[in-house]
């Protein structure tokens, strides 16, 4: 009979990655005016923690110039991430614009011009 396991260690593993990639973003590109906007608001594992979505939100209002920039020094930042994680393997990570404010502001207006 196989052992059921409740094990959370993706969570906790896309937690952990979470808050290492915001202080390298902080310590490396803190001078990038793209960058330095960009708020990390959620981690999601996906792979037994092989792979790590990362959920940002930034107040430059174009999140396509964002997004190409965060695309450029996705690999510096896991070479990074390397030598601060005390892991055998480090999770690929990928990040992803989270439109929940965006969608909040849109759903607030329509109920004000309800009224």
């Amino acid at each position: 009979m196989k052992k059921q396991t409740n094990s959370n260690r993706p969570e906790r593993m896309a937690a952990k990655v979470q808050t290492l990639v915001a202080e390298i973003l902080r310590d490396l590109y803190s001078e990038d005016s793209l960058i330095s906007g960009v708020s990390l608001v959620g981690a999601m594992a996906r792979g037994g923690a092989q792979f790590v979505r990362l959920f940002y939100y930034s107040r430059n209002p174009d999140v396509s110039r964002v997004q190409a920039r965060l695309d450029e020094v996705t690999k510096t930042v896991r070479f990074e991430l390397a030598a601060r994680l005390n892991q055998k393997y480090v999770p690929e990570i990928r990040f992803e614009y989270d439109d929940t404010l965006d969608r909040a502001g849109r759903i607030d207006e329509l109920l004000k011009n309800l009224k």
